[in-house]
């Protein structure tokens, strides 16, 4: 059947319409009130004036299409397929920041708490989403510190012989070596936390002052000051979080700048009557940028499947499916059993919401010229961005990274390069000579390098950088792993990125890299402390190649010594610059006699490798 006769025959009803391309791809995704309606107006002759139209029908070779009972199920429907298969001429969100989650290993047998930002079936429990940010680790911290439940990486499911630093400052119950916590203790103390977390404070106090008044009665006094400690502490949270309730509304503000195909997005999030968090999205590739098509893709991606929903949006300007997305979200907010039943969406045309507004793309076109005009952030903001990206639990003031340089396994060499507060430190660069015979082996290599690093960092007591980078993939990421886990090195954050993909593994969230846009200053500058330390290896490698070619040569030298050698080392420093000096040359370094039988067999052997070259004229 051709394209022109199928479409004529889709039906009527409400429904998604799916454009493939000759191989089957999905090119696009969109809904519609009236299937037929809709899906032929792209192949009017009208709609030829639309540029972006016309480059989708030159490549659509097939339609397909969805029926549904109403326009609210074809939009949910549209958002889903369009985050399934992502088609080129659809607006997809790129996000530079998503919102922290606490992930609760529920599926262990002692759980533990972490800070995430990608949702996975595993049988966690998570939490969220979290902003600003560092409310994730504010609460997380507070975990460790009142009920002792760990972050780690390490691996409980086998005894260690002693316990980390946490344990010993009670940030840590020690579940990873015998004897130090019953499992009943740990237990209750995971109960305790994840009632938290589910935000049963009601519950988890009454819970804890049966435990007190029954410790107390017990004459377990010790055991008792703790959990009044804690009632205390979950007392005041309550009371702080019932007047930040009342303070004022929950609204996000969203606004854009455009110079197609670039386009900076900016969404503020006022809750309580405070500006909380912003977010950044950013397209590049977007060369018919049209914001009735735009905005409601934008609005769709970010709010059908979100946990949480203000209770109003505040945008630009009014768009097609406002009325309809608007339904949709406040359906939602009732699911989501939210203090509020409508989430309204506004465009305020005065006063200070108007105002607010204005200021949100004033930031946008702030972005846009951060972004694509190459201007080149502060250390502060790299640092902070990096912190989001890369989900660390501060911004990292100073990275350290590693990387491994050898010819088929000889003479290996690693090198180490610093990157603190927004430039390269070379004073603190160090270069690593590998000691153990491990050939090829890459990760035992880096190792290698790592433990004997950090084992002088401990010992010289100072403090751990804010980031390790690796430049390599997983296998030298787990290698440095295994080497900080062999020091007791517990929740460093650690980070390889891949040569020639360029994505980030991040140590405990190897299955989610990170892949971030060529134009990211983040990318641009991981790229150049990775390209620094792998020039700084390199660099090392053939110096340490070339001497001990020089020094093979000049050993067969009779009268030569090792001083001599040295000499010569520290003057010319490789073989082929020794080549090119004369008797004359080498006599200002040795005696003229050294230098005639230096120059003599040097100059020699040149010749004689010369006349063993065939002709190429021949």
């Amino acid at each position: 059947m051709e394209l022109r006769e199928k479409v004529a025959n889709l039906p009527h009803d409400a429904g998604v319409y799916l454009f493939k391309d000759a191989l089957g791809g999905i090119l696009y995704v969109g809904k519609a009130r009236a299937l037929r309606s809709r899906v032929r107006s792209y192949f009017l002759e009208t709609r030829g004036a639309d540029a972006k139209t016309g480059s989708l029908v030159r490549e659509i070779a097939d339609v397909d299409y969805i029926v549904v009972d109403n326009e609210r199920e074809a939009l949910a429907l549209e958002n889903n397929l369009i985050k399934q298969y992502q088609p080129k001429f659809n607006v997809l969100l790129r996000d530079d920041k998503t919102y922290p989650y606490i992930r609760f290993t529920a599926f262990e047998k002692y759980p533990r708490v972490y800070v995430t930002r990608r949702l996975r079936k595993d049988g966690s429990i998570y939490f969220g989403p979290f902003f600003p940010h560092s409310l994730a680790y504010r609460i997380v911290h507070f975990i460790h510190k009142h009920f002792r439940i760990p972050s780690c990486t390490v691996d409980l499911t086998r005894q260690h012989p002693r316990p980390c630093l946490q344990y010993y400052i009670q940030r840590c119950w020690g579940p990873c070596v015998a004897g130090l916590v019953s499992d009943e203790k740990y237990a209750e103390a995971a109960r305790d936390t994840r009632t938290f977390l589910e935000g049963r404070r009601h519950d988890l106090l009454v819970s804890l002052r049966a435990r007190m008044m029954q410790a107390s009665e017990g004459q377990r006094y010790e055991q008792a000051a703790g959990y009044r400690d804690l009632l205390h502490t979950l007392e005041e949270i309550e009371e702080r979080q019932k007047i930040a309730a009342a303070a004022g509304d929950d609204t996000d503000v969203l606004a854009w700048y455009a110079e197609p195909p670039q386009v900076a997005v900016n969404l503020f999030h006022i809750r309580a009557g405070r500006v909380v968090d912003r977010r950044d999205f950013y397209w590049e590739d977007l060369d018919q940028f049209d914001p009735d098509e735009f905005l409601p893709s934008v609005l769709k991606q970010l709010y059908l499947d979100a946990a949480y929903l203000p209770r109003a949006i505040h945008v630009m300007r009014d768009f097609e499916d406002h009325q309809l997305l608007e339904g949709i979200l406040s359906e939602r907010a009732e699911t989501l059993n939210l203090p509020y039943r409508h989430v309204e969406i506004a465009v305020p045309q005065r006063g200070p919401k108007h105002a607010f507004l204005d200021l949100v793309e004033k930031n946008a076109r702030h972005s846009f010229e951060q972004r694509f005009r190459v201007l080149k952030p502060n250390s502060k903001a790299i640092a902070e961005a990096l912190e989001s990206a890369l989900n660390l639990p501060a911004p990292p003031r100073r990275i350290e990274s590693f990387d491994i340089s050898h010819l088929q396994g000889t003479d290996t060499v690693a090198s180490m390069v610093v990157w603190e507060n927004g430039c390269m430190r070379k004073s603190d660069y160090r270069k690593f000579i590998i000691r153990g015979e491990w050939g090829n082996d890459d990760f035992a290599s880096m190792r290698e390098v790592l433990e004997r690093r950090y084992r002088r960092v401990q010992s010289e007591q100072k403090e751990m950088p804010g980031l390790i980078l690796i430049d390599g993939g997983l296998g030298q990421l787990h290698a440095a792993a295994q080497a900080l886990e062999k020091l007791e090195i517990i929740n460093q954050p650690v980070a390889a990125i891949a040569k020639q993909e360029e994505i980030l593994f991040i140590l405990g969230q190897e299955d989610e890299p990170i892949r971030l846009e060529r134009h990211s200053p983040l990318l641009h500058l991981i790229q150049q402390v990775r390209d620094e330390t792998h020039r700084f290896a390199v660099g090392f490698h053939r110096q340490r190649r070339s001497r001990r070619t020089l020094k093979a040569e000049l050993d067969e030298i009779p009268g030569v010594g090792s001083r001599t050698v040295q000499k010569l080392l520290r003057e010319f420093g490789s073989i082929a610059r020794l080549r090119l000096a004369s008797a004359e040359d080498l006599s200002r370094v040795v005696s003229r006699p050294v230098a005639a039988r230096i120059a003599e067999h040097l100059h020699g052997n040149q010749l004689s490798s010369s006349a063993q070259k065939p002709d190429p004229a021949a």
